[in-house]
């Protein structure tokens, strides 16, 4: 009989429970991706200037890539907590962290104004919403799957995947809103100010919904199940509770953090080469106008957030592996047509090639989180997700806006920037080939299975 904290929740609370991870994610990567336009349009010239304008641009990202080395840090840390105390306490930490640093780059001089100290400053923020963005993921996507069912658990799991494209989608019309009403200058004095402050007020909101829904009832068992064999020492040798959670996913789950990171390679590199890099290709080497780029990443933007829970959906009736591979090879397939598009400086073109290759990495980004979450067990899961997921990030988002203009700057041709995603692709199909059909697993089974093993080798 199972217990009452397994019970999955009525359908009418699993909406209101997307709602609070959805809110939370488009709010964490509102912050992070508002810093990634920024870094493309204006922080080379005010915390950056005097340099070649491209070369202003690489130290630009070279601050945003930094986001990204903070992740992997925020994933052990969340992840630890996140296994031992709960999924919703650190969601709300996360949401705090973020949005202070975000609301914080809003306030901050620049470098007319106190020199040097100024990209520390943006530097030592963008540290902290990279540590904030680590651990926020795992949790948001952990939250939605380990309360809905197995059957439609793709499709659910996948909302608050669409907050990366809905954060996307408001920095980069708050952005397009505001270049377009203000000039040039007012827009570098003052004007770049206002998306960052408005995440105070986004954090507001998000807080006030996230408190309002229950944990994980998943979490809530296998917490009970481990405080019980503590009570009992006869049954502490049969897999008690973890006291290190990464030890336990680097013994038990070592091959399922390996996939998730190689399957985080094509996902991850197309993104950031997509949506950030784009603004620097579509400005310079096309001759389009900044504006034009953002409304072009805007509309693909919109795109992406609607077919994110279709694939989530289509996960759900053929499987986790046969969606995400559609996804990488499609996504692979489309980098030297992206960039002929693109070369073409024409809107419509432009707004093709964003859109077609948004479409492919919702093949991959949409089963992303049911997939991760089905992996592993769950008193190391978020540990197991977070690490997974987070990692890979250093090598493939993190560098991907700085890789393609460095290689931009040397060559003068989109084309080392196309081979770089396929390159990316390639590994991500090998991982997902390599990796087992996770559709339907329940996730309960897996803890029931490695108690079962525990107790065997006992």
């Amino acid at each position: 009989m199972s217990s009452p904290a397994t019970s999955p929740p009525r359908p009418s609370h699993l909406p209101r429970i997307v709602a609070a991870s959805l809110i939370g994610t488009t709010i964490e990567w509102y912050d992070f991706f508002l810093y990634g336009s920024a870094a493309a349009l204006v922080f080379n010239k005010l915390f950056f200037p005097g340099s070649d304008p491209l070369v202003g641009t690489l130290l630009s990202f070279l601050t945003y890539a930094v986001g990204f080395a903070a992740r992997p840090l925020g994933a052990l840390v969340f992840g630890h907590f996140g296994d031992r105390i709960g999924r919703k306490k650190l969601l709300v930490l996360s949401l705090v962290m973020m949005g202070g640093a975000t609301f914080a780059i809003g306030l901050l001089p620049t470098h007319a104004t106190v020199g040097s100290a100024a990209p520390v400053l943006l530097t030592a923020l963008r540290l902290v919403q990279g540590f904030a963005l680590g651990g926020e993921w795992g949790g948001a996507v952990l939250l939605v799957s380990e309360h809905g069912d197995a059957r439609r658990r793709g499709f659910w799991a996948s909302w608050p995947q669409t907050g990366a494209p809905a954060g996307q989608l408001l920095a980069t019309g708050v952005l397009s809103a505001l270049t377009a009403l203000l000039s040039d200058d007012a827009f570098l004095s003052w004007g770049w100010r206002v998306p960052f402050l408005l995440s105070g007020v986004l954090v507001m909101v998000g807080l006030w919904i996230r408190l309002s829904v229950d944990e994980s009832p998943v979490f809530k068992a296998a917490l009970a199940r481990a405080e019980a064999r503590e009570a009992d020492p006869a049954d502490r040798s049969r897999g008690g509770a973890e006291k290190l959670p990464l030890v336990a996913v680097l013994r038990d789950h070592w091959r399922d953090v390996l996939v998730a990171m190689g399957a985080r390679m094509a996902e991850n590199i197309s993104y950031y080469v997509i949506t950030a890099f784009i603004l620097v290709y579509a400005t310079t080497s096309a001759g389009m106008a900044k504006q034009t780029a953002l409304n072009a990443v805007l509309i693909a933007s919109a795109v992406h957030f609607a077919v994110i829970p279709a694939w989530g959906a289509l996960s759900d009736r053929i499987g986790r592996r046969p969606v995400y591979l559609i996804g990488a090879v499609g996504v692979g397939a489309w980098m030297f047509p992206f960039f002929s598009l693109i070369d073409t400086a024409d809107f419509g073109n432009l707004v093709l090639a964003v859109t077609v290759g948004l479409v492919f990495h919702g093949a991959m980004y949409a089963p992303q989180a049911a997939f991760f979450t089905e992996m592993f067990a769950t008193r190391m899961r978020y540990s197991g997700a977070s690490i997974g997921a987070q990692f890979a990030s250093v090598a493939a988002g993190a560098p991907a806006p700085l890789i393609a203009t460095a290689l931009l700057s040397d060559y003068d041709s989109s084309t080392p920037i196309a081979l770089y995603v396929i390159a990316a692709a390639v590994l991500t199909v090998i991982a997902v080939a390599c990796a087992h059909e996770t559709r339907h697993r329940d996730l309960d089974d897996i803890e029931r299975a490695e108690r079962a093993q525990a107790s065997v080798s006992v």
